[in-house]
C-alpha cells in the first residue's frame, strides 16, 4: 500500500518556524516530482511549491523567500521548512506526488497525496 504520511505541523506564533516531513513508503518514489499544497478554512486547495527527483524547485510567489522544499531520494521523504511564517500561512498541508512536474506545477493533479496536516500561525 502506498502512503505519503505528513508530519510536522503545529501552532506557532508568526515570525517563526516550522518543518514539514512527507515520509512515503510502500513504493520508491525515483523519478517522481513532489510537492506541498495547502487548504485554508473555507477555501481551495492551493498549490505551495514542487520538487523534482533531480531537485529543481518552484515556489508560488507567496512563500518565495520565507519556504524552501528539499528531499532526501535516499530515505524516500521530503521536507518543507518554512521561515518567517504568517497567519495567512494557516492551512492544512499536503504533500503529494506526480510522475509528471507539469501535472503536479501547473495541473495541481497528484497520483498519491497525503492525510495532511495543521499548521496554525497566531497572531
Amino acid at each position: 500500500q502506498v502512503q505519503l504520511v505528513e508530519s510536522g505541523g503545529g501552532l506557532v506564533q508568526a515570525g517563526g518556524s516550522l518543518r514539514l516531513s512527507c515520509a512515503a513508503s510502500g513504493r520508491t518514489f525515483s523519478g517522481y516530482a513532489m510537492g506541498w499544497f495547502r487548504q485554508a478554512p473555507g477555501k481551495e486547495r492551493e498549490f505551495v511549491t514542487a520538487i523534482s527527483w533531480s531537485g529543481n524547485t518552484y515556489y508560488t510567489d507567496s512563500v518565495k523567500g520565507r519556504f524552501t522544499i528539499s528531499r532526501d531520494n535516499a530515505k524516500n521523504t521530503m521536507y518543507l521548512q518554512m521561515n518567517s511564517l504568517k497567519p495567512e500561512d494557516t492551512a492544512v498541508y499536503y504533500c503529494a506526488a506526480a510522475r509528471v512536474w507539469h501535472s503536479l506545477v501547473v495541473e495541481t493533479k497528484a497520483s498519491f497525496w497525503g492525510q495532511g496536516t495543521q499548521v496554525i500561525v497566531s497572531s
